[in-house]
């Protein structure tokens, strides 16, 4: 695309963005604006949670949809009513919407970081203590594959760039490569390459293609599909140390859900696979006073006999619990409140 198209796009754009829109993003307090379909505009600013910002009109809305298509030579319609891209503005990730799928046309933009927040950083706000920097400092120095779990917005994003730059600190001529759908991760690292799926390649065929490009590390900035299997053989097999992200509430969760997405594109048990593959979980939450790092959970294997995983939670004391007894503790929870 020459100068000239990429200086028109962006013009088009910002009018059609508008002044709440664009103020939003250039505010470094927002991390996120959103469109719902009865027009109100929402943000979530740092530590203040969300607050609605305005309004935007449904015909706005599908302009700039329309806008963001072109710029990726494609088209977004009732037949295709989905657009996943980068802001060419800022580089912030959009997802919209169009009707049917909705009502009245609809959006989110996630910002990106604006910059690389370190383990230090982690401990001063209080998101974590020493003891659990610890754990991540010791998981990266020896070089387990850290899942990283939490709910949508939790800052999985965040906290994995904080990893990587100790990995680059503790490693400094490694080779990571990073895979994502949309870029988000920032890496410091001298020796990486960032790879990127398409509507053409997903992220299965890319973490396949990650093993010829000779990686000391493998990251993947969310599992959500069949991917799973490939990066869980890709750890297997000659290349640790590497991080991933997924969505999950709690880290037996996250071991479960990996299970679930490895079932998409496998009939085999993949229960052995994560239990060697996976060396720590780390979950983050959102709460009302802000993240926190609320478990690390190391994986030692799985237990045929006991058809369970064997686990040890690093940061809490107390007998650790397996998959089945809290399955279990969660079903008998339920019958209780009924």
């Amino acid at each position: 695309m020459n100068s000239e198209r990429v200086e028109r796009i962006n013009c088009k754009l910002q009018r059609e963005l508008g002044n709440i829109v664009l103020e939003a993003l250039y505010n470094p307090s927002v991390i996120e604006i959103m469109l719902n379909p009865d027009g109100n505009l929402w943000a979530e600013f740092l530590n203040e949670g969300i607050k609605k910002i305005g309004i935007m009109s449904a015909t706005s809305a599908e302009a700039l949809m329309a806008t963001l298509a072109s710029s990726l030579n494609t088209i977004v319609s009732a037949e295709k009513p989905i657009i996943e891209c980068e802001l060419p503005i800022n580089g912030a990730r959009f997802a919209g919407i169009l009707p049917p799928v909705v009502s009245q046309p609809s959006f989110s933009i996630r910002k990106r970081a604006s910059s690389v927040f370190t383990l230090d950083d982690y401990v001063n706000k209080g998101i974590i203590n020493k003891h659990q920097q610890q754990l991540i400092y010791r998981a990266v120095e020896q070089r387990q594959n850290i899942l990283i779990v939490g709910g949508t917005g939790s800052g999985k994003t965040t906290l994995t760039n904080a990893i990587i730059d100790y990995m680059v600190t503790c490693s400094p001529t490694h080779r990571l490569v990073i895979i994502e759908d949309t870029t988000e991760i920032q890496c410091n690292a001298e020796n990486a390459i960032i790879i990127r799926s398409t509507d053409s390649i997903d992220m299965q065929r890319l973490v396949k293609t990650t093993l010829r490009l000779r990686p000391d590390r493998i990251l993947i900035g969310e599992v959500r599909g069949g991917e799973a299997l490939s990066l869980l053989k890709a750890w297997n097999t000659g290349h640790p140390g590497g991080v991933a992200t997924l969505h999950a509430n709690s880290a037996y969760a996250g071991l479960i859900r990996l299970e679930q997405l490895v079932a998409e594109v496998s009939n085999q048990s993949s229960q052995l696979l994560i239990g060697q593959a996976i060396d720590v979980v780390i979950v983050i939450n959102k709460t009302t006073m802000g993240r926190v790092i609320s478990e690390i959970m190391q994986v030692n294997g799985f237990d045929k006999a006991k058809n369970d995983y064997e686990v040890k939670n690093l940061d809490k004391p107390g007998r650790n619990k397996g998959v089945q007894e809290e399955i279990l503790d969660y079903a008998m929870a339920g019958f209780s409140a009924n």
